[in-house]
């Protein structure tokens, strides 16, 4: 049990800076090259507004990062078990809120940036299935904001990677803790009859 606590634990750590970097991520994707201008304006992608950064893989990615790394605090053996299915369940939760902030990255990758072009705001890029991120030379279509195109594509495939490890560490919980439950009451029975 300790060392499925502990591994527990660390897991919750990885979880924690990997939420902060999808906040991040996520704030800046709202203030394109650092300019207010645009938001104010309402001239940002649709799926900017979905906030898969900040509420999928940012602040709902905290619950089971909070569960994992206060794990294990009470020593009773009913408590742990009861420990462990909590710690299932917040690593679904996980499960839940890194998977939606994938989709949403994925479908905003898809879609392109909202920008100026020659015919006026538009999605220049919205109508192509994400062919125009294999070809950079047509990204100049957009004329402000200014690298509107490099700054969407850099930082939804940043949360399109962190979605991933976070996903990963919870599916790695998910199976210490199902595995912690299912077997801690078969060894814990073995231990009783060997004292006995």
């Amino acid at each position: 049990m300790c060392c499925s606590v502990g591994f527990a634990r660390s897991l919750g750590l990885a979880l924690v800076p990997l939420a902060f970097c999808c906040i991040l991520a996520n704030l800046l994707l709202l203030f394109p090259m650092g300019e207010i201008t645009y938001i104010q304006q309402d001239r940002l992608a649709s799926y900017i507004w979905y906030f898969g950064g900040l509420g999928g893989g940012g602040l709902l990615m905290l619950i089971p990062a909070v569960v994992f790394i206060t794990l294990g605090k009470c020593s009773c053996c009913w408590n742990e078990s009861l420990m462990m299915c909590g710690s299932v369940l917040a690593a679904v939760v996980g499960l839940v809120g890194s998977g939606y902030c994938f989709v949403v990255s994925g479908f905003s990758l898809v879609q392109g940036p909202q920008c100026f072009t020659s015919l006026g705001w538009s999605y220049p890029f919205a109508d192509q299935g994400g062919r125009y991120l294999l070809q950079p030379e047509t990204w100049s279509r957009c004329l402000q904001p200014v690298h509107i195109v490099e700054w969407n594509v850099t930082l939804q495939c940043v949360l399109l990677g962190l979605a991933v490890l976070e996903f990963i560490i919870c599916l790695l919980q998910l199976g210490n803790g199902l595995v912690n439950v299912i077997c801690r009451p078969c060894c814990y029975k073995q231990e009783y009859s060997l004292n006995a």
